[in-house]
């Protein structure tokens, strides 16, 4: 089936994220522009203009009425969803590399890069007291100074926070106390993307390691491994099948090959249990940065280095072949 093509970027996406009801689509990426778009048809909503740097992470809250969004300009900004109205603006001393909300949407983290001489920091405001938002005042802040934060995202009730390393660390801390509650290394390499699961008992990441693995949100102990011959920049969980998206970067052999062979850049999709490849899918002019599965399973989009972000839909043959396997 043809996908749905969006094009609203002028430069590589960074990140693409569906609301929980799957109707909305928002994509960020390294121009300073916000785009949220109709899942269905492909349709622009709109735009939240602000941002003067790259965007490299966007967050939808429970209801949809919130939006979260972190720039190398060095600031988060919280918009509302259905105007575009920034509601608020936190300044930060370096690029804000990710962000999330809470289960509830009443708690923000966000983490920033170490760079200028300035730290990684994890950062949590409580947005039912706006005084932490205009004072900038966050009611916790965690250090991270041994590898910096590439990727997080917050554990099952928004208890803790899971958090990748640009060493392979994976940490959980606790949104409460701040303490570390676990860490381990399982990728040798950066973690370069988090994603949970639908009911939040487990998530994957995916690494420069050429691999994507998955994991017990509570336990963090590691339970299947999904290898390629390329780094893995983003993975996602269907949240009805068995299934698994990669999306990554082409082998270094085949960068020679004519560009009229459309689509070198694959998504690639494996079987949760099984740990074996068994599709892939074609069209980007680039790697893919950023993958995510609609929340009703039935489609899954792609986000590229050539910023397009593409709206697959599954055949209903996918469906027949998943319930006869």
């Amino acid at each position: 089936q043809k996908p749905i093509l969006l094009q609203g970027h002028e430069r590589s996406i960074t990140q693409i994220k569906y609301n929980r009801e799957g109707d909305l689509l928002f994509t960020v990426a390294k121009d300073p522009i916000v785009n949220v778009w109709y899942s269905v048809n492909g349709e622009r909503l709109g735009t939240y203009n602000g941002h003067t740097g790259a965007v490299w992470c966007v967050d939808a809250d429970w209801d949809t009425r919130h939006v979260l969004t972190g720039s190398a300009d060095n600031s988060c900004r919280l918009w509302d969803c259905e105007t575009g109205k920034q509601l608020a603006l936190v300044k930060t001393s370096s690029a804000v590399r990710t962000c999330g909300f809470d289960f509830g949407g009443n708690i923000i983290m966000f983490s920033t890069d170490k760079q200028m001489g300035y730290q990684c920091f994890v950062s949590f405001f409580d947005l039912r007291d706006p005084s932490q938002i205009e004072n900038n005042e966050p009611y916790m802040k965690i250090p991270c100074s041994d590898s910096k934060i590439t990727s997080a995202v917050w554990g099952p009730l928004g208890e803790f926070i899971i958090a990748g390393h640009e060493n392979g660390e994976l940490n959980q801390f606790s949104a409460k106390s701040g303490e570390q509650l676990s860490n381990i290394k399982e990728h040798t390499k950066q973690i370069n993307d988090i994603q949970t699961s639908r009911d939040m008992t487990m998530f994957i990441t995916a690494s420069k390691d050429n691999t994507a693995k998955l994991f017990d949100c509570t336990s963090l102990e590691h339970l299947k491994t999904f290898r390629t011959e390329r780094p893995v920049n983003s993975a996602a969980l269907s949240p009805i099948f068995d299934h698994v998206v990669l999306g990554g970067v082409q082998e270094a052999m085949d960068v020679t090959t004519t560009s009229t062979r459309i689509g070198k850049f694959e998504a690639r999709f494996f079987h949760l249990a099984f740990e074996e490849e068994f599709g892939r899918v074609k069209g980007h002019f680039g790697p893919i940065n950023s993958v995510a599965f609609h929340p009703d399973g039935k489609s899954y989009s792609s986000g590229g280095e050539d910023g397009y972000v593409r709206i697959h839909y599954f055949d209903p043959q996918y469906f027949e072949f998943e319930f006869e396997a």
